[in-house]
């Protein structure tokens, strides 16, 4: 068996694999590579020795049996028998679930969650949404801290669970996405940089260093995450990737790595006859990052819409601190304009930073379905000081009312696991770093994090405490309880209704009465279908009005309701949603 590594500053480099170390020599056709060959197969532990140093787990590693620290594993996929054949789901009429290995069931594998992957079926949702599951230190934690790009966290079920459980997936027509991390690796058991430039002081990001995407080195740091990006969606039958916090990857080079990045996924797709698509996270508000290459931007084919998050958060919620401030102050009509124009801060000032933020995108040229909407997701709840979930300070109409939002306008919708319905665990912030200092640095700095936003210290928790895992795990039991029945059935609906009426899915934008009104209603139309919502505490009487045409049917309702009279009016309880279909009035 051939092993290669990438070392161009080390002067001797060997191999070290079932435990007799040998010489590497340099390649000649590749500056900076190492090659060798040597007795192995699939299972057979190695690593890489830099000028004698203590062997070190392979930088493209796709197992590490032992953890972050110990020797890497070779993995022979194709020995991997796939039961199900798959020809991909694409991003457009899609609807996401995101959803957490460790913390979706008490178990933490992919064996468990595997297990209720029927639940999503039922729930109709079109793709799960992996957290990232690349090594991290430890047992328990998200999964942001990763060292090591290519391979798959052990407690899980490494490599062979996720290919079980995207074979799993597919079985019940689910496509799966896996949230990747380019931006930065965790900062325990990270030895990128004994191997070579992989960071690069010339910029910096919230983590430190940032990845070396254009000093020098970087043709082949830009190879190691393309790379890395293709083998998932080739050797697991993945359908997409999200992309973290793609702001965070600086690059001054002409041809942005991103745009590097989706060409090739573009070109997979092509050779696999499989839609594939990438996700962006990105704080910019800037339309290049999903407008085409050829149009001049990046060509990622969806991004993640918090203006969005944030406009109907606080529509509900009517919270005020910190980025949610230009959008309490704006009031419903930050929902109203990020409905139809996709970005709040579109080159506005934005109080939170101090600047104006963000360029308008154009409707008419970007399909709708290329930004995420959605009322929670792992950052929004877990990035609370406890993690608090919507349900645990909104009511189950206003729950209802979220969902009719989401679920109803045209952005691809995208549900936090447990929202469907209404759990009321939280979800908090955990980690299991092995290293005591870094453990109470990142307890403390959590602390001091939320102590300066007046939280008190005692009140935020142990990131490090088990319980604090065992606590953001879903209670299952909740589901099968009211009031969180009746909300599991109204997500049944509303995605089912979605799936049903291609006015839901058009990717036009196209509305009809987008508007708050006086009686303190919110309303729009996609095609013959009109969506109200009263999230007052009071009934309301709303005027349709002669323009809209005649109510038909109410197609799903939280609360029950008649259709209106003859004079137009149609009477809404307090806290309810509504979905009517409008026919031509005679």
């Amino acid at each position: 068996m051939l092993f290669e590594v990438w070392a161009p500053h080390a002067g001797r480099v060997g191999l070290h694999v079932d435990g007799r170390d040998r010489p590497m020599e340099p390649d000649p056709g590749r500056e900076g590579w190492w090659r060798a060959e040597a007795e192995a197969g699939h299972g057979t532990r190695y690593g890489f020795t830099l000028d004698d140093g203590p062997p070190l787990p392979d930088p493209r590693s796709r197992r590490q049996p032992d953890g972050p620290e110990g020797l890497s594993a070779v993995v022979d996929h194709s020995r991997f028998r796939w039961e199900r054949e798959w020809f991909g789901r694409p991003l457009p009429g899609a609807v996401l679930y995101e959803l957490h290995i460790g913390t979706f069931t008490h178990e933490g594998t992919f064996e468990a969650a595997a297990e209720r992957l029927p639940h999503l079926a039922e729930l109709g949702v079109t793709h799960v949404e992996l957290m990232p599951v690349c090594p991290f230190p430890g047992t328990h934690g998200w999964g942001y801290d990763g060292v090591a790009p290519w391979a798959v966290h052990e407690p899980y079920g490494g490599p062979e669970g996720l290919a079980r459980f995207v074979d799993a997936a597919h079985g019940h027509g689910l496509g799966v996405v896996l949230d990747v991390v380019h931006n930065h690796l965790g900062p325990s058991g990270n030895h990128l940089p004994a191997f070579g430039p992989y960071f690069t002081d010339t910029h910096h990001t919230p983590w430190g260093a940032a990845v070396n995407l254009d000093a020098p080195g970087s043709d082949e740091v830009r190879a190691y995450f393309t790379g890395s990006a293709l083998a998932w969606l080739r050797d697991f039958r993945l359908d997409g990737l999200r992309l973290d916090a793609v702001h965070a990857l600086r690059d001054n080079r002409a041809r942005h790595f991103l745009t590097e990045l989706s060409a090739a996924v573009d070109a997979l797709a092509a050779r696999t006859g499989r839609p594939l698509f990438l996700i962006g996270e990105s704080d910019l508000n800037d339309p290049r990052t999903t407008t085409p290459r050829e149009a001049g931007g990046h060509g990622l084919h969806a991004q993640w819409n918090d203006d969005f998050h944030h406009a109907l958060h606080t529509f509900l919620t009517g919270e005020r601190q910190g980025y949610y401030a230009d959008f309490a102050a704006e009031g419903p009509g930050a929902l109203v304009k990020t409905l139809m124009g996709g970005f709040f801060h579109d080159g506005t000032h934005s109080t939170f930073r101090g600047r104006r933020h963000g360029t308008p995108l154009t409707p008419h040229t970007t399909p709708a379905h290329r930004l995420l909407g959605y009322a929670q997701t792992h950052d929004q709840v877990g990035n609370r000081a406890v993690g608090d979930r919507l349900a645990a300070r909104l009511s189950p109409g206003l729950l209802a009312c979220a969902a009719a939002v989401v679920l109803c306008a045209p952005f691809t919708p995208m549900l936090f696991m447990g929202e469907e319905w209404g759990a009321r665990t939280p979800w908090q912030y955990f980690t299991d770093h092995q290293d005591p200092e870094l453990a109470e640095a990142v307890r403390s700095g959590r602390r001091r994090e939320f102590a300066a936003h007046g939280w008190a210290e005692g009140d935020i928790p142990d990131p490090q405490d088990p319980a604090t895992r065992l606590r953001s795990c879903l209670d299952w039991r909740e589901a099968e309880r009211e009031p969180h029945r009746a909300l599991l059935d109204w997500y049944r609906r509303l995605i089912a209704l979605r799936r049903a009426e291609p006015a839901l899915t058009d990717p036009t934008w196209a509305y009809t009465g987008l508007s708050t009104g006086s009686d303190g209603c919110f309303s729009f139309q996609r095609g013959p279908l009109r969506v109200l919502l009263n999230p007052g505490d009071r009934p309301v009487e709303t005027w349709l009005g002669p323009r809209t045409g005649e109510v038909t049917e109410v197609v799903a309702a939280w609360r029950r309701i008649e259709l209106p009279g003859p004079d137009g009016m149609l009477r809404l309880p307090p806290e309810t949603a509504a979905v009517l279909r409008l026919g031509p009035r005679p």
